[in-house]
Parts: structure tokens; sequence; C-alpha cells
């Protein structure tokens, strides 16, 4: 089975992404996996509150995935799995990729104002050449009746 790989964060282009790879997924039998990415520098206190700040993060990540997953399940029949990893968000989105051999698309959200597509879409297409996948970037600003025409 092919995977969709999303990245799920707290940006506004996340949305159309999640929508994208669900009906994706749901029209070519596919699945969609949901990856987060815990940046390593939101723990650098005291062992004890660094555990603590970690765990928040992690309910954080359930809950909103949670949203998503509610959606994908109700409206297009998809199970998301949902995956976190702890590091920098590109390194850890390719060591992803590469320990999952069923993720066939990366689906990113790109932003849609005056600052670019956004950190992720602008690092991760200037390798792209090298990743093992094909990257699918979904414009912020397409509106949820031109997305389900796309798909």
């Amino acid at each position: 089975m092919r995977k969709f790989l999303v990245v799920l964060d707290d940006s506004r282009e996340c949305l159309n992404a999640m929508r994208f790879a669900a009906m994706r997924a749901a029209k070519t039998g596919g699945g969609v996996e949901i990856l987060s990415v815990i940046p390593p520098d939101e723990f650098n206190h005291w062992i004890g509150v660094g555990e603590v700040m970690r765990e928040e993060a992690r309910e954080r990540i359930h809950a909103h995935f949670e949203v998503f997953a509610k959606w994908m399940r109700d409206r297009q029949g998809i199970e998301p799995k949902l995956v976190i990893r702890e590091g920098e968000a590109v390194p850890e989105i390719i060591a992803q990729i590469e320990s999952d051999t069923e993720i066939g698309v990366l689906v990113l959200g790109a932003g849609d104002d005056r600052k670019g597509p956004g950190p992720l879409v602008t690092q991760l297409s200037r390798s792209s050449g090298s990743l093992p996948v094909p990257i699918t970037i979904v414009p912020g600003d397409l509106s949820k009746e031109k997305l389900e025409a796309i798909t």
C-alpha cells in the first residue's frame, strides 16, 4: 500500500496538505501517515522540566492529530497513522521516508503570503532530486472546492 506522508505542524498550510493527502489516499486505495517533529531546543532545560515539556508536546500533538484523524475517518474513510519524532524537521522527515518503504509521496502545504512557501517547502524542494519519493506541494490558497476537483 502506498502511503502519503504529511507533516503536522502549527502552520495554516498544513490543513490543505492533510486534506489533499486524505482525498488522494481515499481515491487510490492508499494510506496516510502523519509525521510530527518535536524540535530539540524545546527541551534544553533541567531534566525533569524537559521531560514534562516533552510529554506536554506529545499531548498537544495527539490532540491536534485527532482533529485531522476524525475528519479523515468520517469524510474519507481513511485511518491515518501518527508518527512523532524528535529532532530537526528536515532530517527527521527524510529519516522517516527512508525508514518506511511504503511511503510513496511526501505532501507539503505551501504558504500563501509574502514570506514565501514556508521553511519545509523551501528546504525540501532544494533537495528534492535526492529524495527517495516525489514531493507534492499543495498551494496554501487552494479552496476546498478546487482541492476536491483536482484529487
